[in-house]
């Protein structure tokens, strides 16, 4: 199959796109045929060496966490998908190797959730770690409940963009700090812009 790949750390140059071998799909897990992957700034410190002391490449290294795509062949023991099931994951191993941005990827099950219908697979694909980051802040580790107040930092970005709308929905007002010229965006998600310095 074809994929972007990199056999050393460095810049953008050590990037390649050629033939890789096909993934290999185990019992627990679904190969799906990616329609699209989302590039998020851990890809670049992955690719520059960045975090090779938490994360032991295996080279060449096929990029890329985030995945839209249609299910093609379900392990044996998958019963959750089947074929030409629409689905998005967050599919990142403990260590650097088989990536999203390939023509397939094989995806263990407990990664995938079913795509939703209302969004593209290219909006679906900006989805899974941005929306799992903000999901666990405000749940997890915040714990955040109606009534309270949120403060959001780079409300217009990916993650606080999705945490600005989960506080929302979560019950709380939500304040967020961003460029003036994006405020009306930030406005429209549910959440009171500010400018970073000027937080009441």
């Amino acid at each position: 199959m074809k994929a972007i790949s990199y056999a050393r750390y460095g810049g953008p140059e050590v990037l390649e796109y050629g033939e890789v071998p096909d993934p290999r799909v185990g019992p627990d897990s679904v190969l799906v045929r990616v329609r699209a992957a989302a590039v998020n700034p851990v890809d670049w410190k992955c690719r520059d060496g960045h975090l090779d002391a938490i994360l032991q490449p295996v080279f060449p290294v096929v990029p890329g966490w985030d995945v839209s795509g249609v299910v093609v062949r379900p392990g044996a023991s998958v019963t959750e998908f089947t074929v030409g099931d629409e689905v998005i994951g967050y599919v990142r191993e403990d260590f650097l190797s088989r990536g999203t941005f390939a023509e397939y990827v094989a995806a263990p099950v407990r990664t995938l959730a079913r795509k939703p219908r209302n969004l593209s697979f290219e909006e679906a694909a900006g989805l899974p770690l941005t929306g799992l980051t903000a999901y666990q802040v405000l749940t997890k580790a915040l714990r955040v409940k109606r009534g309270e107040t949120v403060l959001v930092h780079a409300a217009a970005g990916g993650v606080g963009s999705i945490a600005v709308q989960l506080g929302r929905h979560l019950g709380a007002r939500v304040i967020g700090t961003a460029s003036e010229r994006n405020h009306a965006f930030v406005r429209g998600l549910g959440g009171e812009p500010v400018t970073y310095g000027a937080v009441p």
